[in-house]
């Protein structure tokens, strides 16, 4: 494997930790990456060892729909006492179950819409879905809660992201965009040319506020980021295991090993090769932003060693993006994994 670089042994403002305290799930979306063939739960002891090993600066809880964990409260109670900044991703279950001074534990909700209507939604996830995130989002509003609408970018949405975009401007919230990863099923995985396509219309229509796809990022012009996977985010999922990105494929690491070394987690073998520069990337213009793309997606390919199949470089081609920022927020997930966030332009 190639070599890495230096990592030190945290991040200087702490961690970005990402919990799944359930696989549960009011819905089966077929897109997901939850494995639902099984329950699995933390519980508040494994929760609370964490935070004692590990300085941390934000927390989300996703994975399953964490409202449905039966102490979901004592984990809100838990971790609205840290200091830290508390977010959850949600089909607004969760929200819709919890009383307001629980959602005001929150800095801010995520909400699932990866369709700009309400016909495609509930086709999607379920009749009601669409209602019950928009009453949520509004709930959240009047609660001074902050709002961030979150869509997959798949190939049945990937040319209509704007769209949603301008429906979560009704409540003042940003879009964050993750790329389909085929961790069950490959049925909604973007071809080349939707990959490019899908963010070349998306940037022409709304205005950027974070891009933390690596390829994008490089594509975009813009200078390298500090943390992400392998370095800044810690998972722990339901099973109570480790992994450096939520689609790292495989078991994951026992937690014992997360509380055995602290920080020091990031010099194990699978965060050192999340970080790793696949050998194909040495010398190239785009080595220091890009670093080889997604390491979560090469891996899931089997392809962990190789350029990311979305890479133009490679392919003789440039796909250069024009992009206008906007203004900075102040949101929990600026830095975290390989997602870009946006903002429909006014």
């Amino acid at each position: 494997m190639a070599a890495v670089p230096a990592s030190p042994s945290a991040p200087d403002a702490g961690f970005a930790l990402g919990l799944g305290l359930t696989n549960e799930c009011n819905l089966a979306c077929s897109f997901c990456y939850r494995d639902p063939s099984r329950v699995d739960r933390l519980d508040v002891a494994q929760v609370r060892a964490v935070l004692d090993r590990l300085p941390v600066r934000s927390v989300n809880l996703g994975t399953g729909e964490n409202g449905m964990h039966p102490r979901f409260a004592e984990f809100v109670d838990l971790l609205r006492d840290q200091p830290l900044k508390l977010t959850i991703t949600s089909n607004g279950h969760s929200i819709a179950v919890s009383d307001d001074q629980a959602v005001q534990a929150f800095a801010d909700v995520e909400f699932s819409i990866d369709y700009p209507t309400r016909e495609e939604q509930d086709a999607q996830r379920g009749p009601g879905n669409w209602d019950l995130v928009m009453e949520q989002a509004a709930r959240c509003r009047r609660l001074g809660v902050g709002v961030t609408f979150i869509a997959v970018m798949m190939r049945t949405n990937y040319d209509r992201l704007h769209e949603i975009a301008a429906i979560a401007a009704r409540f003042d919230a940003p879009l964050r965009i993750n790329v389909y990863q085929a961790v069950r099923s490959d049925a909604f995985a973007l071809t080349y040319e939707e990959y490019w396509d899908g963010f070349a219309q998306l940037f022409a229509e709304t205005d950027v506020i974070a891009i933390g796809e690596p390829l994008v990022r490089a594509m975009a012009g813009l200078p390298p980021r500090r943390g992400g996977c392998g370095a800044g985010t810690v998972r722990v999922t339901p099973r109570g295991t480790v992994q450096p990105c939520v689609y790292w494929g495989g078991a994951g690491q026992g937690l014992d090993a997360l509380l055995d070394v602290g920080p020091a987690i990031t010099a194990t073998d699978p965060f050192v090769a999340a970080r790793a520069l696949p050998e194909p990337c040495r010398g190239c213009v785009h080595e220091a932003t890009c670093h080889g793309g997604c390491a979560g997606r090469r891996r899931l390919m089997g392809k962990l060693d190789q350029v990311d199949p979305y890479c133009p470089v490679v392919r003789g081609e440039d796909r250069t993006l024009a992009v206008t920022m906007a203004a900075s927020r102040d949101l929990p997930k600026l830095e975290s994994a390989c997602t870009t966030i946006v903002q429909a332009r006014v």
